[in-house]
């Protein structure tokens, strides 16, 4: 019996993993062909999807690959060490990725809060820093960033930096700060 392999070139590019994680996003991916991203490549025998195909029905699913160790996934033909790492590396982060926990969050209820967040680092700054918070919907920091810095008495800071930043953070809201490391505050700015 003669084994017909196809080489991943002769599939069409709208078939191949990657191409459709580019064009649909890896969520519209199977396990089968996340498993042949992270495979990179077949054998000369076989094709990358041939491989991960295997590979997938090795461990009959999912749940078992989860435990495979690094014995198992060589023992595989076409499998060598630099794949089966990386597929216990991918395992791993997906391990992580899935007891990740936010950390607890700074809320900020008035302007002093926003001040004490801040105040500690800001106070023996030598130049003008211009700082902002980026607040989710419970008024919690997510993000913190210096924007700018000045000089001893001078910030210029353009909207555009700020907004940036605020989209790319979905931020609820925004606090803008800035020291005054000369000593002398102008008010009405």
């Amino acid at each position: 019996m003669t084994s017909l392999h196809v080489k991943m070139k002769d599939i069409p590019k709208e078939d191949r993993p990657r191409e459709r994680l580019i064009e649909c996003g890896a969520g519209h991916l199977s396990n089968q062909e996340l498993i042949a991203i992270i495979l990179g490549s077949g054998t000369r025998k076989e094709s990358v999807q041939e491989l991960a195909r295997r590979v997938y029905k090795h461990f009959e699913g999912l749940a078992m690959l989860r435990e495979a160790t690094l014995e198992e996934l060589k023992s595989i033909e076409g499998i060598g060490e630099v794949k089966a790492v990386g597929i216990l590396a991918a395992l791993e982060l997906g391990n992580r990725l899935s007891q990740f926990k936010e950390p607890d969050r700074y809320v900020v209820r008035s302007p002093d809060d926003a001040a004490e967040f801040v105040m500690e680092e800001m106070r023996l700054l030598k130049q003008e820093h211009f700082v902002t918070l980026f607040l989710n919907t419970k008024n919690q920091i997510v993000h913190r960033q210096t924007i700018f810095i000045g000089s001893l008495n001078a910030s210029i800071v353009h909207p555009r930096e700020v907004f940036r930043e605020a989209v790319k953070r979905s931020a609820a809201s925004i606090i803008c700060i800035h020291n005054h490391p000369s000593g002398v505050r102008l008010y009405g700015h």
